[in-house]
This record gives structure tokens, C-alpha cells and sequence, in this order.
């Protein structure tokens, strides 16, 4: 027997979707356009970055884990949302050191193009700037923990995807890094150029050598279309 449909309102726009879902991927399925950092389609989602927060019932919620209920009212675009992911966008470029004129993946970076779509030239916090380490010891990767925002992808792709458990958190609070599961370096770990795990980096923090600057800038994906426009442009269709 097939599921029926449940209805709720995002922004007071009546969205349908099947049950299971969550606010985020019944969204996206109709057009609707919510921020999001850590999330990735075919990886499980874990709330980390609260980009996608949203107010559900009056409540605030991460739309990549909640589920849709029928007759929820969900609020996404609203300027006190807005004003809280630009707080977290701008704490994540003041806790690395992010280098955007010069990095890699200018044009293709999620958080750049994030900053972006929320407005934001400059972050408002004064930058921390912390000492942190670049691994280049594998022959086809490397990592720049400079521009890791912790999102967790790596992690869960290597861990759900690949079956290898390369990556995992280390430390608390202003301490907390990727670590790999080797005591030295990551070309002493199992990781390959081809796994899951080394194509999921929203940002510059897993590269892959050799392929640098393959795309011109002003060809890349964000060079012309704001994130999430491929989202959004479902609402036409």
C-alpha cells in the first residue's frame, strides 16, 4: 500500500513529502533552498554545523535530522535565522585560517560561497589564527587542517562508504581536530585517491595532488551561480 503524502508549510509555502523524510530533503525535493555545511546527499546526516537550523513549532531545529510531520510549520528564511548562520560562517573563517585568494578551491568551496550567499565580505570576529598542520605525505592527498571546519564528512564517508575508518575527531572545544587512524601520518593509513572520503570536503582541507586549478577560476561551480541554485531551480519544473 502506498504511503500517504504529509503536508507541512516551510515560510508558509505548502511542501509535500513521504514519510521518513527529513525538513531538508523534503525541501529540496520541492525547490526550497536550505543552508547547509555539514549535510551531504547519501551520507548520514549528524546536525553538526547548524547552518541548516530552522524553527519547527516555534522551536529551533537541524532540518537534516528532523523529521517531517504533518502540519508542521517550518520557518527558514527569516532574518533571525539568517543573522545566526552568519555568526556560525563567521566564527568558522575567524577558527581556521582560511586563505581564500590563494586556496585551491576558491570557486568550488561551500563555506566561501556560503559567506556569500549570506552577505558577508569580512567576518566581524577578530580571527584567531591557530597553529595548524598540513600533511602531504601521501602520494595523491593531502590534508590542510588550516581550512578543516570540522564538518564531519570525511568521517562519516570513510566510515559508512569506503569501510576503512581513515578519519575521526580528536581533542575538545578550541582543541578539537581530524585526526587519521595511523600514529603518524596519512600515508601510513589505507586511504585511496578513488574512496568516498577524499571527494567530500566542502572546503580546501582534503585536496587531491595533481589536479590543482584543473577548472580556471571563473569556471568554477559558485563562479557564477549562487549555492543552492540547483536546488531552487527545481521550484521551476
Amino acid at each position: 500500500m502506498e504511503q500517504k503524502a504529509i503536508t507541512f508549510t516551510i515560510d508558509g509555502v505548502e511542501i509535500k513529502g513521504s514519510p521518513g523524510q527529513t525538513i531538508m530533503q523534503a525541501a529540496d525535493e520541492a525547490g526550497v533552498y536550505i543552508p547547509r555545511l555539514c549535510y551531504l546527499k547519501d551520507l548520514t546526516p549528524h546536525g553538526s554545523c547548524r547552518i541548516c537550523t530552522v524553527m519547527v513549532n516555534g522551536r529551533s531545529q537541524a532540518a537534516c535530522t528532523q523529521p517531517i510531520t504533518e502540519g508542521m510549520v517550518v520557518e527558514n528564511n527569516t532574518d533571525a535565522l539568517d543573522e545566526h548562520r552568519r555568526n556560525i560562517v563567521d566564527m568558522l573563517f575567524v577558527e581556521g585560517n582560511h586563505y581564500c585568494m590563494f586556496c585551491e578551491k576558491s570557486g568550488n568551496c561551500e563555506l566561501q560561497a556560503m559567506a556569500y550567499r549570506l552577505g558577508i565580505c569580512a567576518p566581524k570576529y577578530p580571527y584567531l589564527f591557530p597553529q595548524s598542520n598540513v600533511d602531504a605525505s601521501h602520494p595523491d592527498i593531502l590534508i590542510d587542517r588550516n581550512r578543516c571546519i570540522l564538518c564531519g564528512r570525511c568521517v562519516i564517508a570513510s566510515r559508512d562508504v569506503d569501510g576503512k575508518n581513515v578519519f575521526e575527531f580528536v581533542g575538545r572545544g578550541p582543541e578539537k581536530r581530524i585526526a587519521v587512524n595511523a600514529e603518524a601520518k596519512l600515508s601510513d593509513t589505507d586511504i585511496d585517491v578513488t574512496d568516498k572520503a577524499a571527494q567530500v570536503c566542502p572546503v580546501g582541507a582534503i585536496i587531491k595532488k595533481r589536479v590543482g586549478f584543473a577548472v580556471p577560476i571563473g569556471e568554477r561551480l559558485y563562479d557564477k551561480e549562487p549555492i543552492g541554485s540547483d536546488i531552487e531551480s527545481k521550484k521551476n519544473k
